[in-house]
Formats: C-alpha cells, sequence, structure tokens
C-alpha cells in the first residue's frame, strides 16, 4: 500500500511538471492542427511578416496592438479593450490557443502572458524553425491572410502575475532586468537609459534561450535561476524597457516551477517618468 502511494505522488508530480510545461513541439502542433479544427494559431508577428508566410489559419496579433496610446511606451490596454480586440479578432478566452513568432521567443511571449494574466485558460507556444522542425512535420504555411469569426473572450484577470510600481516599491520580491548589461548600467544611447531600478539584479532575457530563439532546458533554466540567487519559494517581479523581453523570463521561470513570478508592466518606461523614483548606475 506504501509502494501504491508513493507511486501515485510520483505521478501526480509528474502531471503537474508536464503541465507547467506550456510548450508544443512542432511535431505535436501538427498533430493538434489536425485532430482538433477549432484551435486557434495565433501569429504575433507584425503584419508585414505574416503577409509574407504564415501557418495556414494563423491569426495575426502583433504585440504592439496590445497597448495603449500613452506617453508611457507599451503599457498594456486595459482588460475591457483587450478582451474586445481579441474577440474581434476570434480568439476566446477558453479556446485552445497557440502562439508563435519570428523564432526570437519575445513576441510570442508577450502575446502569451497577456493572454494568461486575462484569464485564458489554454496556452500554449510553439517556436518558429522552418527550416528545421517545421518542414519535417509539413506544417502548412500561406501568405493569405485568415478571416475568423468574432468570438466573446470573458476577461478572469490572473492579478498574481501582473505587476505594479506600487509592487516595486514595496521592495518585496527580487528584482530582475531582463535588459542588455549597457542598459542595465546605464551606458546606453539606443535606447537612452538612465541606469536600473534599485536593488534589481540583471539577468538579460537572452540568456534563457539557445542560440536559435527556442528556450533552453529545464536544467539549464533552473542552474542560471540558482546562480543569480532566485529560487521557487522567492517572489520575482521582472521587467525591462516595455517588459517586452520580461516576458520570456517569466515563461522559462515559471515553466520550471517558480510560482511566484510577476511582470512589471510599466516597466522601465514608467518607472522613469516619476522623477521622484531612483535609477542606479
Amino acid at each position: 500500500m506504501r509502494l501504491f502511494f508513493g507511486f501515485l505522488a510520483v505521478l501526480i508530480l509528474c502531471s503537474v511538471n508536464v503541465k507547467s510545461q506550456d510548450f508544443i513541439s512542432a511535431k505535436d502542433f501538427m498533430a493538434e492542427l489536425k485532430k482538433n479544427k477549432e484551435l486557434v494559431v495565433i501569429d504575433a508577428n507584425t503584419a508585414e511578416n505574416y503577409g509574407k508566410r504564415h501557418v495556414k489559419g494563423a491569426i495575426n496579433i502583433p504585440h504592439k496592438e496590445l497597448y495603449n496610446e500613452t506617453e508611457i511606451k507599451g503599457l498594456l490596454s486595459s482588460p475591457e479593450k483587450l478582451a474586445e480586440y481579441f474577440g474581434e479578432k476570434g480568439v476566446s478566452n477558453t479556446d485552445a490557443i497557440v502562439v508563435y513568432d519570428d523564432g526570437s521567443s519575445k513576441f510570442n511571449s508577450r502575446v502569451y502572458w497577456v493572454l494568461k494574466y486575462l484569464g485564458a485558460e489554454n496556452v500554449k507556444l510553439l517556436h518558429k524553425d522552418i527550416e528545421k522542425s517545421w518542414r519535417a512535420a509539413r506544417i502548412p504555411l500561406t501568405p493569405g491572410p485568415s478571416k475568423p469569426k468574432a468570438k466573446t473572450f470573458t476577461v478572469k484577470l490572473n492579478k498574481s502575475i501582473y505587476a505594479t510600481m506600487d509592487d516595486v516599491k514595496a521592495g518585496n520580491a527580487i528584482f530582475v532586468d531582463a535588459r542588455s548589461a549597457s542598459e542595465y548600467n546605464g551606458t546606453s544611447e539606443k535606447p537612452v537609459s538612465k541606469g536600473h531600478i534599485p536593488d534589481a539584479i540583471n539577468i538579460e532575457y537572452k540568456k534563457f534561450l539557445q542560440d536559435n530563439g527556442n528556450f533552453k532546458s529545464k536544467e539549464e533554466i533552473e542552474a542560471l535561476a540558482k546562480k543569480h540567487g532566485l529560487t521557487p519559494d522567492k517572489a520575482v517581479i521582472l521587467y525591462c524597457e516595455t517588459s517586452v523581453r520580461a516576458c520570456p523570463v517569466f515563461v522559462a521561470l515559471t515553466s520550471v516551477g517558480y510560482g511566484n513570478v510577476k511582470v512589471y508592466d510599466g516597466a522601465y518606461n514608467e518607472w522613469v517618468t516619476d522623477p521622484n523614483n531612483p535609477t542606479v548606475k
């Protein structure tokens, strides 16, 4: 009996680990595409990139269309506007969704995080690798636009993954700056950087990715996190210039079991608009 319960515990643990891995291989994606005619595929590239070649049936949702037109670049639109936008695009919060981008893992991670924040229940990430895995899986590509029917997207905000400026000022988490070292140090001229948020550590998002833009292995991600003092029991807040580059780090950490990770949506751009907020070089 003891052996049975031990075996059951292992099965439960494994199922939790698998569930936390919101990645889908090209082969599995193709199988799901054939099986599930209701699968929603999102191309997170620019309209120009989408128009050249994309997965047949994919909906184009560039991450830049998800923001407010304010002086703070990259700040998300309200949940109500986002729900309306996704609904008009043919995306529901209950759909099975797969998101891909240009292969950098920046833009699909951003759209993934936005969808998870809004309460989408089933979202996976597909890495774009046309010449190898996509070609082997025979994923159909086309330049023709898709015309999906509008749906209803019901917002169920997941506030546990969203950080505000007040959360940052509270100082109850480890801050991770996902920008380049020059931006973090305040020596970057493009984009111009005054430095970083006090007490933030610098782990550029690219360190969580392979050379081709795909995510590194579970073991590599865990080792990198541990090297910088990040452990699953600690609260983590991520940011970059607009928090686009923070989202691949969010995906990486949550995929290996970090359960208290937030993205500071306002990011560096919002932080420096307040003259009372210090920056460190």
